[in-house]
C-alpha cells in the first residue's frame, strides 16, 4: 500500500510539474517531509496541495482536498488549500469606510465581498524566499495599492514549518507600506482524517473550545451580536460527532466562532478534530480571536485529486481569523493595521494517531 502510494505520488508530481512548465513557468511546486509526515505546496496561492500523516497502523494518506491540475487551482470556487486576503470571510455591501473615505470592492458573494475579491491573494503567484526541505518555506507577495480596492501597498509572507514530530506550523506576516488598511489572513485548507477521497466527515468528533459564536443574516453577514452556543447545534464546547445536529441547521455549518481566552492569553487552543477509524487527530492552536468552521456543504460532484469525486460534507475547513465584516462592525476587534504596524497571525497543528 505505501509503495503503491508513492508511485500515486510521483505521477502525481510529474503532471503538476508538466503542467506548470505549460501553463506559467513561474509557478513550482515545493515539498515539505520530516519523518512519516509530508506536505506539497505549490506558490499559486500560497497553496497547501497535500498534507501526508500516519493513521493508527502506520498507513500514510492524503488528509487534505484538493486538485490534480494547475487549471483546476486557477478556476477553483472552493478555496482548497489557498492562503486568503487581504481581508478573508466577507465584508457587507462589499465596501467599508477608513479615515473617512468609502472604499468599494469587488462583490464576489450576494452583494458581499468574499476572500478578498474576485482575485484575493489565493489567485496569485507568490515569490518563494526561502526553502528547506526537512523544515519550512516562505512565500511572499507584495499587494499593491487599490489592489481589489483596498488601500496602500502591503508586504505579505507566509511561512509554512515542519516542527518537532508531525506538527505543522503556519506564520502569516502583513506589513502596510503607505497607508492604514484592513488585514485579516486565513488558510483554508479542507481536512478529511480518513483520507481526501474517503467520503464524508459527518462521523468525525469536533470539539471547538468557544462559547461564543457571531450569528449572521441570510446573507452570512454578522448581525454585531455575540451569541452563546450553549443549547445550540453550534454548540461543540465538549466533543460530538460533525452530523449529530447538523440537521437542525440550513444545510451546514459556516459559521465564526469566538475563541475562548487561552493560556498564555494570546495562544488559544482552538479545535481537535478525531476521525476513530484511522485514528487520526488533529489539534489546532491560533493567537486569532475566531476561527471559521465550515464543513463543505456547497461541495457537489467536485473533481479532486487521483478522480475523487468531493461530494458535500467531504471536509471540514477551520480557518482562524478576525471576525467577518469587522471593518463594519466597531465592537468587533480590529482588523486596521497601519504603517508601522506589523499584523501577526500564527498557527500550530498537531497530528497524530492511535
Amino acid at each position: 500500500m505505501f509503495k503503491a502510494y508513492l508511485v500515486s505520488s510521483f505521477f502525481l508530481g510529474l503532471v503538476l510539474l508538466a503542467q506548470a512548465h505549460e501553463n506559467d513557468k513561474k509557478i513550482g511546486f515545493y515539498e515539505l517531509k520530516r519523518g512519516n509526515m509530508k506536505l506539497n505546496l505549490t506558490n499559486y496561492g500560497a497553496t497547501i496541495i497535500s498534507v501526508i500523516v500516519p493513521d493508527k497502523n502506520g498507513n500514510l494518506a492524503d488528509i487534505t482536498l484538493g486538485y490534480d491540475s494547475m487549471d483546476s487551482y486557477k478556476n477553483d470556487t472552493c478555496y482548497f488549500g489557498g492562503l486568503i486576503g487581504r481581508v478573508a470571510n466577507r465584508i457587507g455591501k462589499a465596501q467599508f469606510t477608513l479615515h473617512g473615505k468609502t472604499y468599494k470592492l469587488p462583490a464576489n458573494d450576494n452583494g458581499n465581498t468574499l476572500h478578498g475579491g474576485t482575485s484575493g491573494f489565493s489567485d496569485v503567484v507568490w515569490t518563494v524566499k526561502s526553502h528547506r526541505e526537512d523544515s519550512h518555506i516562505t512565500f511572499t507577495y507584495d499587494s499593491f495599492d487599490n489592489e481589489q480596492g483596498f488601500p496602500g501597498k502591503l508586504e505579505v509572507s507566509v511561512t509554512y514549518m515542519l516542527m518537532g514530530t508531525n506538527k505543522l506550523g503556519v506564520k502569516m506576516i502583513a506589513t502596510p507600506v503607505d497607508k492604514a488598511t484592513p488585514v485579516n489572513l486565513a488558510q483554508h485548507t479542507y481536512w478529511n482524517l480518513r483520507g481526501h477521497n474517503s467520503g464524508d466527515i459527518l462521523s468525525h468528533i469536533v470539539q471547538i473550545f468557544a462559547s461564543q459564536i457571531t450569528p449572521v443574516d441570510d446573507k452570512l453577514i454578522p448581525t454585531g451580536e455575540l451569541k452563546s452556543v450553549k443549547g445550540t447545534p453550534y454548540d461543540f464546547l465538549e466533543p460530538k460527532e460533525v452530523g449529530s445536529q447538523i440537521n437542525e441547521l440550513p444545510g451546514l455549518y459556516d459559521i465564526n466562532y469566538v475563541l475562548d481566552k487561552g493560556s498564555p492569553e494570546h495562544f488559544r487552543k482552538v479545535a481537535i478534530v478525531k476521525d476513530n477509524v484511522s485514528g487520526r487527530k488533529l489539534e489546532l492552536w491560533s493567537n486569532q480571536p475566531g476561527v471559521q468552521y465550515y464543513t463543505s456543504g456547497m461541495l457537489k460532484d467536485t473533481i479532486g485529486k487521483g478522480g475523487a469525486i468531493y461530494h458535500k460534507y467531504g471536509g471540514i475547513a477551520l480557518e482562524t481569523q478576525g471576525f467577518p465584516d469587522s471593518v463594519n462592525r466597531q465592537n468587533f476587534p480590529s482588523q486596521i493595521v497601519h504603517p508601522g504596524e506589523t499584523y501577526k497571525h500564527y498557527m500550530v497543528y498537531r497530528f497524530t494517531a492511535s
